[in-house]
């Protein structure tokens, strides 16, 4: 099988938008925030409460997660879609100047951006990584999960676009 093959199977499963952060102590003197999209992102236990997520083997956000145990995600919803779009593209905007322009605040476990109006926001701590082909997977413990009053629809992403439920 081709992976153009493997690439427009795969393109047919609708994946939730997660924006996956952390802080790069490494990036100045007081360190910075990071972000990056990630689609494959899933709970893996409930008791233990885990979470996994991917990210391309090599990236910058991989070096980051290497080095940083600690990280969060934020689960969006189909109004920050933007955002979603934003921390996905290749040759952006330095995070710090994306970050700018994005409602958040800091995690207390963590120290990563929680960006407001997510559906859910999870501060995780790194327990294993596995290489598996061009990426790797981070397994994660919960430390905190954050669900808002108000709820609001998913951000999905389905054949290489942004998509709305219904």
């Amino acid at each position: 099988m081709s992976e153009e093959e493997f690439r427009g199977a795969m393109a047919r499963l609708a994946g939730g938008v997660v924006l996956i952060t952390a802080h790069d102590e490494d990036e100045g003197p007081r360190g910075a925030p990071a972000g990056m999209t990630a689609t494959a992102f899933l709970s893996v236990s409930l008791a233990p409460p885990l979470v996994l997520a991917s990210v391309r083997t090599g990236s910058r956000m991989d070096e980051i997660l290497e080095a940083q145990p600690l990280w969060a995600a934020s689960l969006l919803g189909q109004e920050q879609r933007v955002t979603a779009g934003r921390f996905a593209m290749s040759g952006r905007l330095s995070d710090r100047l994306l970050f700018q322009e994005v409602p958040h605040v800091l995690g207390e476990f963590t120290g990563a951006p929680l960006v407001k109006g997510a559906l859910a926001t999870l501060e995780c701590r790194t327990e294993s990584r596995v290489l598996a082909g061009d990426h790797t997977l981070l397994i994660a413990r919960v430390l905190r999960a954050g669900v808002p009053v108000e709820t609001g629809e998913p951000l999905l992403y389905y054949r290489g676009a942004y998509r709305r439920l219904g």
